[in-house]
């Protein structure tokens, strides 16, 4: 069925939209930034995994792009990206296999913060004729992957150094957990220690003769410091281009571009309204989504296909009626749907498969 030109109101439920005049402006905004920057941006697709927000992201100026797992590495590459980091490390030989067939395609890279697995993808590289290229994942305490900065990076990096089919090209940082640091000067000082951990890193690197050619690091959170850090090559950023709800309110240039579509199928009482989305339209982990015009409605919970909408004051909605839910975490959310119906002033201008939906692996 053709849904092009139709109103919001004229669709089935739920839904998942895009404002692409909300898109357009975080990626204007996020393009300007970078125009004077040190570093370039290298847009993280997991917040979207959908190839068509990818390519514009790429067209606004972006390098390359991140992925967080090898099956969303492949959905991009097929789609024609061609410069790839997957940010996570890749330990079994059936995914490392998929990675090195992957280098056929495009450019790809990968972390690596133990010998072990180096030792891994160095076998199965050589033995399939093929240079993995690999950054060195430093640790800057989210207390998730990575090696320690200092002398036990520069160790790994010695040891990957004399293996057959991997080609160090730089480092890796993650500074996820001050994304949301507040006051925003605290972030930045914050984060300013934690570049200078790897940057110290690159520099003992370099005085043993490893080169490091790209020091790939930063968040939607901090992509204004981590870009003008002298050193840093590269920021991967991703939430900014559809930001959700708990995210904006650290970083407020960029708005909420994603919302998920709803009907109001039941008011029981004049001070209740129940939609048909619920948990499995709608991921929670940071908290209740919000609705978009109609703030002081507090949505009360969530059931499985179900929200229940609450006021302590009359509410006006009529059975049939479309509201927007403001999601709080789009990763999990996204990962939900099928796919982006792009809207503009409350027409749909384009339907965008997410076509790594389910690509974990």
């Amino acid at each position: 069925m053709n849904v092009i030109g139709q109103t919001k109101e004229q669709m089935d439920t739920p839904a998942l939209l895009i404002d692409l005049d909300v898109m357009e402006k975080n990626s204007k905004h996020m393009a300007d930034f970078f125009k004077n920057a040190k570093a370039r941006l290298r847009a993280h697709t997991k917040v979207h995994r959908c190839p068509a927000i990818a390519h514009r992201q790429i067209e606004a100026g972006a390098k390359g792009i991140c992925c967080q797992k090898v099956g969303e590495a492949e959905v991009m590459a097929e789609a024609g990206i061609r410069d790839i980091i997957v940010t996570n490390e890749i330990v079994t030989p059936p995914k490392i296999k998929r990675l090195l067939s992957l280098a056929a395609l495009c450019k790809i890279s990968v972390p690596v913060d133990n010998a072990a697995n180096a030792d891994v993808l160095s076998s199965l590289a050589a033995r399939s004729g093929k240079r993995l290229d690999v950054l060195i994942d430093i640790h800057m305490g989210s207390n998730r992957c990575g090696v320690e900065p200092g002398e036990p990076a520069l160790k790994l990096a010695k040891h990957v150094k004399k293996l057959r089919g991997l080609n160090i090209i730089g480092l890796m940082g993650f500074e996820g957990h001050i994304s949301s640091m507040m006051p925003r000067k605290k972030r930045r000082a914050e984060c300013e220690k934690l570049e200078r951990l790897l940057i110290d890193t690159k520099g003992l690197l370099e005085r043993n003769d490893i080169s490091v050619g790209e020091v790939s690091t930063g968040t939607t959170g901090t992509y204004d410091v981590t870009a003008n850090f002298p050193g840093v090559t590269e920021v991967q950023a991703g939430t900014y281009v559809l930001m959700d709800l708990p995210y904006h309110q650290h970083v407020p240039e960029f708005e909420c571009a994603m919302h998920v579509l709803s009907t109001i199928i039941s008011t029981p009482s004049p001070y209740r309204a129940i939609t048909d989305a619920g948990l499995m339209s709608m991921n929670t982990p940071s908290g209740l989504p919000a609705l978009l015009d109609h703030r002081d409605v507090e949505v009360a919970d969530l059931h499985a296909e179900n929200a229940i909408l609450k006021s302590k004051k009359p509410l006006r909605f009529k059975i049939g009626e479309k509201v927007e839910f403001l999601p709080t975490y789009l990763d999990g959310t996204v990962n939900l749907f099928d796919r982006f119906y792009a809207t503009r002033r409350g027409r749909i201008e384009a339907v965008w498969s997410i076509a790594g939906r389910g690509r974990s692996f």
